[in-house]
C-alpha cells in the first residue's frame, strides 16, 4: 500500500463517539501499513464475523450480537476502511473492491480465526464472501442478509441508481438520512446521529461515497471478474449457509434476494417481515436470535 496514497486521512476523536446508544461494546485497533483499523470483540468460543456495507459501521450490528454472543458464540464485526471508528483516506480513488478485501482479510490473520461464521449485509457480501471463498479454510459457515454479489451482468434497480447518482454528486454525504431512509420504522434521531458520528466532515466520507461507484456495471469493469469467480465457488460450495432477507427492502427486494440465492444454488432466502434494507434496525433482536438458534443447531 502506498503511502503517498494515504495522505489526509481523518482519524475520529474519540468523544465523538462517546455515549451511543445501546452500543455498550469496546472498539479495539490493529495497524495495518499505517492505517487504525477497529473492531469489536465480544464473547467467547467459535467466532462470528459481522460484515457492514455502505454507509453503516459495526453500530448496525449491536441489536444481533449480544443473542449471538449469549449462544457461546465471539463476536467479530469490523469497521470498513473508511467507516465507523477505521481510519478514513480522503481520497475516494483509495478505495477499491481488492483494497477493502485485502485489508478485511487481515483480520483473519491477525486474530487468527478458524472454524468461523461470516454474516454479511450490502458491501459486506461481496467483501465477506469473496473472504469466504479465498480463505475457505478458516471460514466454515455463511449468513447472507440483503446483499449480492456483482458481475456487470446485474440489473440494478431504479432506487439503486438513483441513489448512486446522488452519492456520485454529493461530497458531503448525508450518511445518517441515508440510514433512515432504508429502515421500515424511524430509529429515532439519537440512533441516526450515531450513524453520523464518524464521519467529522465532508473529506471522512470518501469511503462511503466511493462503495456505490465500485459496483461495476459491465463485465469488463473492474471487479467484475472476481466477483463472477465467487458466485461461480459459492454455486458448487456446500458450506451451511443461512439467507435471511427483508419483505420490505426498495433497494434490494425479496425478488432479487430469491434470484441470487438460486444464483449460488441455495434454497430461497427466509423472509424477515417489517424490514427494509437496514433490517438489523428494524428486527435486530429476532435475527440474533435466527442467526444463534441456527448456530446451535449447525
Amino acid at each position: 500500500m502506498l503511502r503517498e496514497e494515504m495522505s489526509d486521512v481523518v482519524r475520529t476523536p474519540e468523544e465523538a463517539l462517546e455515549g451511543l446508544p445501546d452500543f455498550p461494546f469496546e472498539s479495539h485497533y490493529r495497524d495495518i501499513d499505517g492505517l487504525r483499523l477497529a473492531h469489536l470483540d465480544e464473547g467467547d468460543g467459535a467466532p462470528v464475523i459481522f460484515l457492514h456495507g455502505e454507509p453503516t459501521w459495526s453500530f448496525l450490528w449491536r441489536k444481533v450480537i449480544p443473542s449471538v454472543r449469549d449462544a457461546g458464540f465471539r463476536c467479530v464485526a469490523p469497521d470498513l476502511v473508511g467507516f465507523g471508528r477505521s481510519d478514513k483516506p480522503g481520497d475516494i480513488a483509495f478505495y477499491s473492491y481488492d483494497r477493502h478485501v485485502e485489508l478485511a482479510g487481515t483480520l483473519l490473520e491477525d486474530l487468527d480465526l478458524n472454524g468461523a461464521t461470516i454474516v454479511v449485509h450490502d458491501w459486506g457480501g461481496p467483501i465477506g464472501l469473496r473472504l469466504a471463498v479465498e480463505h475457505a479454510e478458516r471460514i466454515d459457515r455463511l449468513v447472507i442478509l440483503d446483499t449480492g454479489l456483482f458481475n456487470g451482468h446485474q440489473k440494478m434497480t431504479d432506487a439503486w441508481l438513483a441513489f448512486r447518482d446522488f452519492v456520485s454528486r454529493t461530497e458531503d454525504l448525508p450518511v445518517g438520512m441515508l440510514v433512515r431512509g432504508a429502515c421500515k420504522n424511524d430509529p429515532g434521531d439519537e440512533v441516526i446521529a450515531a450513524y453520523d458520528a464518524p464521519y467529522p466532515n465532508a473529506a471522512s466520507k470518501a469511503g462511503a461515497r466511493a462503495f456505490p461507484l465500485l459496483i461495476p456495471q459491465t463485465p469488463d469493469a473492474p471487479g467484475a471478474a472476481a466477483g463472477q469467480q465467487v458466485i461461480d465457488a459459492l454455486h458448487a460450495d456446500e458450506r451451511p449457509t443461512l439467507m435471511l432477507w427483508a419483505d420490505s427492502d426498495p433497494v434490494l427486494p425479496l425478488a432479487v434476494g430469491e434470484r441470487f440465492a438460486s444464483s449460488i444454488g441455495r434454497p430461497a432466502p427466509h423472509t424477515i417481515e417489517n424490514a427494509s434494507h437496514f433490517l438489523q434496525e428494524d428486527q435486530g433482536p429476532l435475527i440474533g436470535g435466527l442467526i444463534a438458534d441456527w448456530l446451535i443447531g449447525a
